[in-house]
């Protein structure tokens, strides 16, 4: 057996978490693939969510609605091992990148975008965070429906970011203020003016291995702003 080979960590990255499952929460393959992907990179990570109540809980077997309240947080310790800390706790200052997974959560508890598009919420620290991020020139990632989130809190900076293909997203992305910009999904888009890297991973019907290969990438792509 080949022994473990240790990485020297270079930076310290924060990655949202929205939950837990696609449906509710956070996308579980996307979550997996940023961790290691960073991990492998050299990048310390802290996991954090918001410490609130989620929409609402989906049965990921039948797609039914159970009636069940979860939290969030609670929720997201679950990808986390544990390992996570409330987001309005986070001091921007320790960290040197901000990246989000994506799945429904993002468009349901860390927004309101799977609601209302254009017209949605979002909620309180994730915005302070994104925009202390932008605000400090650090380069942020977000893939799958997670760049609606950063649409929302930094619409008036003009951002590009992708989400892939899909209009009715693209078109609620450039309400938000966002130019969208196709992509496939084992690529990334980058926007160097205001360092943000975006991949559209599951917003495709594709392979988990096509979804790594654009992460990945976008993962790379943000390191290099760094």
């Amino acid at each position: 057996m080949n022994p473990v080979q240790e990485v020297e960590v270079t930076h310290k990255a924060l990655v949202v978490l929205s939950g837990c499952g696609v449906f509710d929460g956070t996308e579980i393959h996307e979550a997996v693939v940023t961790l290691l992907a960073l991990s492998r990179a050299g990048v310390d990570v802290q996991c954090a969510a918001p410490d609130r109540p989620q929409m609402h809980v989906i049965n990921h077997l039948t797609g039914d609605v159970d009636a069940t309240p979860r939290n969030v947080l609670v929720e997201s310790a679950r990808i986390a091992r544990g390992k996570v800390v409330a987001l309005s706790d986070v001091a921007i200052d320790d960290y040197d990148a901000l990246f989000f997974p994506g799945g429904f959560g993002a468009a349901k508890n860390l927004t309101t975008f799977a609601v209302d598009g254009a017209d949605c919420q979002i909620d309180p620290a994730v915005s302070r965070v994104l925009r202390g991020f932008h605000g400090a020139g650090k380069p942020i990632c977000a893939v799958c429906i997670a760049p609606a989130v950063v649409a929302k809190a930094l619409g008036s900076a003009g951002p590009e970011l992708t989400i892939g293909n899909d209009p009715g997203t693209a078109e609620g992305i450039a309400a938000l203020g966002g130019k969208h910009i196709e992509c496939p999904v084992e690529k990334c888009h980058v926007d160097p003016e205001n360092r943000i890297v975006t991949a559209p991973a599951y917003m495709y019907d594709a392979t988990i291995a096509d979804v790594a290969a654009g992460i990945e990438e976008a993962i790379q792509a943000t390191l290099e702003l760094l």
